[in-house]
């Protein structure tokens, strides 16, 4: 049984390298979309494989993606979407090129982009400056964990990451989560940025409101190591709004395979957001 599912997630994978994989997928997104079938073909450049942000660039890598509406409410538009190439986050960036990125995408569809939110790939920023509008955003919003903060980040946070001195409880650095859960665009590519929903975070009794660190994190704090940075990150417990973006995998097809979903709730008519 074990050599026969091997044998089966090798020819998966020879059809993924070959893009003899059909894959569909569903999102709700901003303003009406066109009622007509929409193709994307913009090339997209990865501005940080570290903190995994792309955006549209005549220097990118081709790729091609089809879009048809298949309702709209008013307010948002629910479409299809079929990605012929799997770069990452084709789908998001596209829309957002379109001008109609996800509803509720933690990235490509921020003030960070300008304006207009990246749309036509307009953005009038260095890579540089984009991640540094990004991280300012989501240290305002202390939602930085949605992006993949390493080295390429670091020269840009500075302190700003850093709790401020004499108020513990405004810090935005995370703590990793032991028992965690990673909410991914699911593609063989085309990898989303990664939201993690904490299990074991540090309760809100717990967290510091004095103006002495020691303090902080009561007993919590006492069993991190004091020479491990990632322990003395701390990360609020997310919303249930946090953990789901507007993007949702129906089918996937292969030469012998076929997988297929469930409409999402909120790709449905009669949906409303609360």
């Amino acid at each position: 049984m074990f050599a026969k599912s091997a044998e089966v997630s090798k020819r998966i994978d020879e059809q993924v390298r070959q893009r003899q994989l059909e894959k569909e997928y569903v999102c709700r997104v901003l303003g009406e979309f066109p009622e007509n079938e929409v193709t994307c073909e913009e090339p997209i450049l990865v501005v940080s494989y570290k903190v995994g942000v792309c955006r549209v660039d005549p220097k990118g890598k081709p790729c091609k993606t089809v879009f048809q509406r298949l309702s709209y409410n008013g307010k948002t538009s629910v479409v299809k979407c079929f990605p012929y190439t799997g770069r990452t986050h084709q789908i998001r960036v596209h829309l957002q090129f379109l001008g109609h990125p996800i509803v509720n995408d933690p990235i490509y569809n921020t003030n960070a982009w300008g304006p207009e939110k990246g749309k036509g790939g307009i953005v009038n920023k260095t890579d540089e400056e984009l991640l540094q509008a990004l991280v300012e955003e989501h240290l305002s919003k202390q939602s930085l964990g949605i992006l993949d903060v390493e080295d390429d980040l670091k020269p840009i946070i500075g302190d700003k990451g850093k709790e401020t001195p004499g108020n513990c409880a405004k810090s935005v650095e995370v703590i990793p989560a032991k028992n965690s859960c990673q909410a991914e665009e699911s593609n063989d590519e085309e990898k989303s940025g990664i939201l993690t929903c904490s299990q074991n975070s540090v309760p809100e009794a717990q967290m510091c409101k004095s103006e002495n660190r020691e303090t902080c994190l009561n007993d919590h704090w006492a069993e991190k190591d004091p020479l491990c940075e990632e322990c003395k990150i701390v990360r609020p417990d997310p919303s249930p709004k946090d953990l789901v973006m507007y993007l949702h995998a129906l089918r996937y097809k292969g030469a012998e395979f076929e997988y297929c979903s469930k409409m999402p709730a909120w790709a449905q008519d009669n949906w409303e957001e609360t």
